[in-house]
């Protein structure tokens, strides 16, 4: 079993003790388990306070750029997680949200929760893949 930490240049790097991504390799399949990730650019600026349209493009954009360097897209993807401090403007989450994900979509879970990491941040998407190797 091979085990890789990784956070790529393309999105902002960790605040605190994680990896954006671990990926395990075995048996020819990759397991990539990635971080949750909120609407920060590259820079670890947050895109669209009050905005959850434009937060979950961001978010969605930063875990395509995260699946890429694993060499993984979307089709890969077995179970997403989103986290929500708000449900306003939800449809045009899940819209924004559809435009990525394949026809036939993962696993998912979606939770409303109090508050995230980061005060402005109104979405938070964590997901697991499984590519080969």
């Amino acid at each position: 079993m091979r085990l890789v930490r990784m956070n790529p240049q393309t999105v902002a790097p960790p605040v605190g003790s994680y990896s954006q991504a671990v990926r395990v390799e075995e048996g020819g399949v990759a397991w990539i388990f990635v971080s949750g990730q909120i609407a920060t650019d590259a820079q670890g600026q947050l895109v669209g306070p009050g905005d959850l349209a434009a937060q979950t493009e961001q978010v969605f954009e930063n875990l395509a750029r995260v699946l890429e360097a694993n060499g993984a897209t979307f089709d890969d993807v077995v179970k997403i997680q989103t986290f929500f401090t708000t449900l306003e403007d939800l449809a045009a989450s899940r819209e924004l949200r559809a435009r990525y994900l394949p026809a036939e979509p993962p696993a998912s879970t979606a939770v409303q929760v109090v508050a995230l990491v980061v005060p402005d941040a109104l979405i938070e998407v964590d997901l697991v893949a499984v590519a080969s190797v």
